[in-house]
């Protein structure tokens, strides 16, 4: 039996709050399939999509849907069909589900599916047992067959960050594209890369904090020739440094 969707308070954030500023570099093109005249502007918009799920830094070829980008300018899907296919893909899941916990990645999802933030913790709780207790699939289900986004989005535009300008603020917020796609959790958890090369594979970088190193396993065999050596070379010079002195008293 699924658990039904806990109930939280919309706040008073920006994208709730009716603007009258005037269009500008700081506020999101708008794509949609409804006024697609050309061959250029489709693929503008198929390219819009991508930035909007996968963002700058995760826009490769190798993560591109040949199949799905073919089905939407064939009009066999919609672009909300297409976001969901973006969002279930391989590369999708592989970079951002697996790293992250889950009220970090309903944070993300919620921020490139419906274009805002979050609305406080209790928000994020009432994602993450969805997410925990139907899965990937219907959670994204959930986020797509939204009044929210449906009112917003509709069937034909392209997702985007909702009012980023601030009444009486030169610049508008951050956007989501320029945010990292993990969490600190995983970020704690990654090797330090320097000390890894330094010291070999056999070490492991901070887990929780820096000051927490340790060794996964005993030290490479070559370390340790280098320790015993250098051991040794040391006590030789010491030695050889008390003669010298005796031989010149």
């Amino acid at each position: 039996m699924a658990i039904a969707l806990l109930e939280y308070a919309p706040s008073s954030q920006n994208q709730r709050v009716s603007g009258f500023e005037v269009p500008g570099d700081e506020h999101s093109r708008i794509f949609s399939t409804d006024n697609i005249l050309s061959e250029s502007e489709f693929n503008d918009l198929i390219m819009a999509a991508y930035r909007q799920i996968h963002n700058e830094q995760q826009m490769l070829k190798s993560h591109r849907q040949p199949f799905l980008e073919s089905q939407l300018k064939s009009g066999q899907i919609t672009v909300k069909d297409f976001i969901r296919g973006l969002v279930l893909s391989d590369s999708f899941r592989r970079l951002v589900y697996d790293s992250n916990n889950n009220y970090r990645f309903v944070e993300i999802c919620v921020q490139r599916i419906l274009g805002r933030n979050v609305y406080g913790n209790r928000e994020k709780f009432a994602w993450s047992i969805v997410l925990g207790n139907q899965g990937l699939n219907a959670f994204i289900d959930a986020l797509l067959n939204s009044e929210e986004y449906l009112s917003n989005f509709g069937e034909n535009i392209v997702p985007y960050q909702r009012r980023r300008i601030l009444p009486q603020r030169g610049q508008g917020e951050v956007s989501f594209a320029h945010m990292a796609r993990y969490g600190t959790s995983y970020r704690d958890q990654l090797p330090d890369p320097y000390m890894k090369g330094l010291l070999g594979p056999g070490f492991v970088g901070p887990t929780m904090s820096p000051a927490r190193w340790k060794w996964q396993k005993q030290p490479p065999k070559a370390l340790e020739k280098i320790w015993v050596a250098l051991f040794y070379s040391g006590a030789a010079f010491i030695v050889l440094l008390f003669l010298a002195v005796l031989l010149h008293a």
